[in-house]
């Protein structure tokens, strides 16, 4: 029996697989896995970076198989397929047609059923809220041997509990989502130089409402006056251009390397030439969607870079009103650990409220980062920058994370104990069983 990983490969816990190939069949391998080992858990493609995706028991249902189209009607842009498409095979079909997916995260690897299940949100949450914004219904299996359809208007209690629920309210069989309008499979980009986190802030409050898409990379390794230096990238659908399909050439990281490439004399480096690459202030580009939304996709097996103990992404949102003290204390505490992070992310997320109970994002500001796991620095780092988010009433990502604890989860996503209350008892996950098993 092959045998799967989260996509930090932090925890290290292999996951027994066992594959759903046809939705006739869900209930099938459902119950043989449930009988045999108790609980199980939903996997796509292994895109969550920490425990969310790995099962209590270590036996999951991978639902990538289920991956057909079963209806599109391109005059609407409404789409219904199974869970395991991903995003880029919806757009394989949509984008030539003049279609795009209304919200995507920054890998087009991800299921529909994971987008849904950890309502993904993108560089445009503040124009189009989360995914599941965008999920019109879907039908759920549960392992009582019922299935049942879910909407906003129908059986409403689990549509709001599945969307951003985890995987742990079923098995979903089915999605229907709501494409959005596109002339062009071109964006207008911007990218503009900021030389601290005053900067960026200003800039973000100036350009954000007149973009679609805005995200912004940061220097971790920056400090004093130049604390948050880093590039804003905005843009918008193109209203010419061609709709088609890149070819992009795609390289594998062919082994999983024996120590993290990322160091502090290698993130040093790293930093200073990104940031030095734009030679001016401002740039003006157009380019395919492809290689906006999904950089990191040129190169598969990205995360071998970090080393066989794996990577944790920190991922944190704090409210507005404190979101410049606060993301300034947090890249303070970065720079002092002498623990740094090349892929960091920073965004300011919209106030639209999504469907989903637990859904992550909240009108605020996120930062995202990746740390090479090291037990002892990361443990005392992220106890540092626990307090922080804490303090500033934010929260953590749970597709994220790895080490939250149950007191700051139960604070931070009171409407857990809805989702208990309807979770599917041959459910549960590693993360659900460290945040509320207690």
């Amino acid at each position: 029996m092959s045998t799967v990983l989260s996509w930090g490969r932090y925890p290290h816990l292999p996951q027994e697989v066992h594959t759903i190939a046809w939705r006739d069949a869900t209930q099938i391998v459902w119950d043989g896995v449930r009988h045999s080992h108790g609980t199980a858990l939903a996997f796509g493609n292994g895109r969550s970076y920490g425990d969310s995706c790995l099962a209590a028991s270590n036996h999951v249902i991978q639902t990538l198989p289920l991956d057909r189209l079963i209806e599109a009607d391109w005059q609407t842009g409404i789409l219904r397929a199974e869970p395991g498409v991903t995003l880029g095979q919806i757009l394989e079909l949509a984008v030539p047609r003049g279609w795009m997916l209304p919200v995507t995260p920054g890998t087009q690897y991800v299921t529909l059923g994971g987008a849904i299940a950890n309502d993904v949100h993108g560089k445009n949450h503040h124009m189009r809220g989360t995914f599941g914004r965008h999920v019109l219904r879907f039908a759920l299996a549960r392992s009582d041997n019922t299935q049942f359809e879910c909407s906003s208007t129908h059986n409403s209690e689990f549509f709001a509990a599945t969307i951003g629920g985890l995987g742990l309210t079923g098995l979903i069989l089915w999605a229907e989502i709501q494409l959005v309008s596109i002339q062009s499979s071109m964006i207008d980009v911007t990218s503009v130089r900021f030389a601290n986190l005053d900067e960026f802030f200003s800039l973000s409050e100036r350009l954000d409402p007149l973009h679609e898409y805005s995200v912004a990379w940061v220097d971790c390794q920056s400090r004093g006056n130049g604390l948050g230096r880093g590039i804003l990238t905005v843009g918008n659908h193109a209203t010419q251009g061609p709709l088609e399909l890149t070819q992009r050439k795609k390289r594998t990281v062919p082994i999983t390397l024996p120590i993290p490439l990322f160091n502090r004399a290698t993130l040093y480096v790293l930093n200073e030439l990104y940031y030095q690459r734009q030679q001016r202030d401002e740039v003006h580009s157009t380019v395919h969607y492809d290689s906006y939304f999904y950089p990191l996709d040129s190169l598969l097996e990205w995360n071998r870079i970090y080393g066989r103990a794996g990577f944790q992404q920190y991922q944190c949102v704090v409210p507005p009103a404190v979101a410049h003290d606060a993301i300034h204390a947090i890249l303070d505490a970065i720079g002092r650990s002498g623990i740094g992070s090349f892929l960091a992310v920073l965004k300011r997320c919209g106030a639209l409220h999504s469907p989903g109970l637990l859904s992550f994002p909240r009108e605020g500001t996120s930062l995202a980062l990746d740390f090479p796991q090291r037990d002892v620095p990361n443990a005392r780092l992220f106890d540092t920058l626990d307090a922080i988010v804490r303090d500033a009433g934010g929260r953590l990502y749970p597709a994220k994370d790895a080490h939250m604890s149950a007191a700051d989860f139960c604070a931070a996503y009171p409407q857990w104990q809805q989702l208990e209350a309807l979770r599917d008892p041959a459910m549960l996950s590693r993360f659900w069983q460290r945040t509320t098993q207690i």
